[in-house]
């Protein structure tokens, strides 16, 4: 293996361990789960949960959350018409630790979206909707 070869290897595999927004070279702008729950509450953002219904069950849906399960068919074309239904309005997403909607937002924002806003911490993770103890509402 050349030298050239090794560090490529290298810095490929760190790279997963880095955010997606280092990795990419860019800061994206992100909204913490507290700054989430309180734009949601006011009707400022539309606050979609593109976790599973396995973990929707789970944990219950954060509050004022619009559930949108992203492995779904159509899930671009669902959070399309949640875009039209309510313009001007951000899109912020939410996951299970902020991982999945950061490249969410990354991939629609190659596509021309400009409106959407990944939630750190998701709902599980370090600084997330359940660590902030912020309410949520059963799934059934």
């Amino acid at each position: 293996m050349t030298a050239g070869a090794a560090t490529r290897r290298i810095l490929l595999a760190g790279s997963f361990l880095l955010p997606a927004s280092f990795v990419f070279g860019q800061v994206l702008p992100s909204l913490s789960a507290r700054e989430a729950y309180e734009a949601a509450q006011t009707k400022r953002i539309i606050l979609v949960d593109i976790r599973s219904a396995a973990e929707w069950a789970d944990t219950g849906l954060p509050q004022g959350a619009v559930p949108l399960d992203i492995d779904a068919t159509a899930f671009d074309v669902r959070l399309a018409g949640l875009r039209l239904d309510n313009p001007g309005k951000r899109i912020a997403l939410i996951d299970r630790t902020g991982a999945q909607a950061i490249a969410t937002v990354q991939k629609l924002g190659g596509r021309g979206w400009r409106d959407l806003v990944p939630v750190r911490g998701g709902v599980l993770g370090p600084g997330g909707w359940l660590s902030e103890k912020l309410p949520v509402t059963a799934y059934p």
